[in-house]
């Protein structure tokens, strides 16, 4: 039994501002009632490789995204592109292994610790984040691991 069981799902995260970690938790799907979608049914999760901690993308996920995710420890997100599920690496094969999750203090972002299989980026980067601005200047921070097209065959944007 847990302190915030009984807390409307609409102040979870705000009572949890108050938690330690000797507290116990309410249900996952207690908790996951109380994530904060925004009007489309998403959440803005990023993803960080967990030994480098270096930040490797931000993408979307709905509520099934975020329960398959958890269930199957392969990261999946939703592609508001395509308008279904994403399912990291299942056309370049460059998939994300979930280590551990965990929302903001709001419940309206979700960071994903994970184990990063080759480039996270679609350009073929091990990173989505590589154009660098400055208050007077930008630069590209890295090159591409590998040619997209070979990642994608020769369907490079993604």
């Amino acid at each position: 039994m847990s302190r915030f069981d009984e807390v409307a799902p609409n102040a979870l995260f705000k009572q949890l501002e108050r938690a330690t970690p000797a507290d116990s938790l309410p249900a996952l799907s207690t908790l996951l009632a109380a994530v904060r979608f925004n009007a489309d049914g998403l959440i803005p999760a990023i993803a960080q490789q967990h030994d480098s901690k270096e930040v490797l993308m931000m993408a979307w996920m709905n509520r099934q995204a975020l329960e398959e995710t958890l269930t199957t420890q392969r990261v999946c997100y939703y592609s508001r592109s395509r308008g279904k599920l994403w399912r990291k690496g299942e056309s370049s094969g460059q998939q994300q292994l979930l280590i551990s999750a965990a929302f903001d203090c709001d419940g309206d972002t979700l960071l994903l610790q994970v184990n990063q299989t080759g480039p996270a980026c679609h350009t073929g980067r091990r990173s989505c984040f590589y154009v660098q601005v400055g208050h007077e200047q930008t630069a590209i921070t890295s090159t591409p691991l590998i040619d997209p097209a070979e990642l994608y065959g020769q369907k490079a944007s993604s």
